[in-house]
């Protein structure tokens, strides 16, 4: 730990906060490639940063309640987030929960979301655990191998020193199980972003990989460690979470199948001209190009359509948007945003029919009985 004036900075903290980084970075490249709206990775990460944060105090409390309200614990420490204690398992939750609000505020699919995140996130992870080596923490049994750790005597979270000054360390080498870990997460996010490259998946499926794989490794790391932990049948904790949620993932990957989806939007007009992708009539016989529409600002669209990857690119190459029932991966065809505009639009609505020609051209009304035997029309019969 550093001090900057009179605040603390503290080594963890940082590696925190740069696995973040990396996870937004990574994240925001997918997102934007399948057709997000720039920024909205922070719109994200602003739900899924502070409630991972809770989920992963919320599991640290709950996985080791002795400390809080044991016969020697103290309730009011399971708020002192800052003397330690966070578990991966509750900031996944944590995040993801937030990640589902803040997607549905964007109008975006959330396993669209947790796809782009799938590789990102185990690269955060891997930066993260970084900060273990400069808390002392999270190491293995004893070692004869040349990576072997100096773990040093610790008391109130600060190094023991002799009378010299010197820190004291235990004796011998120990396996630095943090750095397993963290190479581990990074072989995982070459996995997902190789087998996502091969076979596009979508769906959640990147994700749930990502999860196999984090899982599959916590499961043997977490048998190598030798910090104090509750255990159940003579297994640590987190060893049975691993298997749960191995299972749990791999259920959902196998049962779950689908193309990986993209986004289009719907409604995005160029300020002071008609909506994307509407062509002007020339006003002439002479073949006219406006070189200048592709610098036209944009408004905000309504909202996204959800399409396949062939749809997106016709997009992406011709302006064209699909038709509402041509390659939409929603069951429905409605636009994904909850701020969409619900009013059907005048062009959606077919004329009220007209009981003869006789009647049109007299210009009459239709009596209340006959308005009663005629059929709906058609546009909003069928919303």
């Amino acid at each position: 730990m550093w001090h900057l004036g009179p605040v603390p900075i503290r080594a963890y903290a940082l590696c925190i906060v740069l696995g973040i980084v990396v996870a937004c970075v990574v994240t925001d490249a997918r997102l934007r490639r399948r057709g997000a709206p720039p920024g909205a990775v922070l719109d994200i990460a602003v739900w899924a940063v502070p409630l991972g944060i809770v989920g992963a105090r919320i599991y640290h409390v709950i996985t080791s309640p002795q400390q809080y309200f044991g016969a020697d614990g103290h309730p009011l420490g399971a708020f002192k987030i800052w003397e330690g204690g966070l578990g991966i398992w509750g900031a996944v939750a944590g995040g993801a929960v937030g990640a589902w609000l803040a997607a549905r505020q964007l109008g975006l699919p959330f396993a669209m979301v947790a796809d782009a995140l799938a590789p990102g996130l185990p690269l955060a992870q891997a930066v993260g655990r970084f900060g273990n080596w400069f808390n002392n923490e999270l190491f293995g049994g004893p070692t004869t191998l040349p990576w072997g750790l100096e773990v040093h005597r610790m008391a109130g979270g600060r190094a023991v020193r002799d009378l010299e000054g010197n820190p004291i360390t235990e004796p011998g080498l120990y396996h630095p199980t943090f750095a397993y870990e963290a190479l581990w997460n990074i072989g995982v996010a070459v996995l997902v972003f190789a087998a996502d490259r091969r076979w596009k998946l979508g769906r959640g499926r990147a994700f749930a990989l990502y999860v196999m794989g984090y899982t599959a490794g916590r499961f043997w790391i977490e048998l190598m460690r030798t910090d104090p932990a509750n255990e159940i049948l003579g297994l640590r904790v987190n060893v049975w979470t691993a298997v749960l949620v191995f299972l749990g993932a791999l259920l959902y990957f196998v049962r779950v199948r689908g193309p990986q989806e993209f986004l289009v939007p719907v409604g995005a007009t160029p300020v002071g001209g008609a909506p994307a992708g509407a062509d002007a009539a020339p006003a002439s016989g002479v073949s006219q190009v406006d070189v200048s529409a592709t610098a036209r600002p944009v408004a905000p669209p309504q909202g996204y359509r959800v399409v396949d990857e062939p749809t997106y690119r016709r997009y992406q190459q011709t302006g064209e948007l699909p038709d509402d029932d041509d390659d939409a991966l929603t069951d429905d065809g409605e636009l994904l945003d909850d701020f969409a505009d619900d009013e059907p639009d005048d062009d959606e609505i077919d004329p009220p029919v007209v009981e003869d020609a006789k009647t049109a051209r007299a210009g009459n009304a239709p009596s209340a009985g006959e308005g009663a035997q005629r059929p709906a029309a058609r546009g909003v019969e069928d919303r």
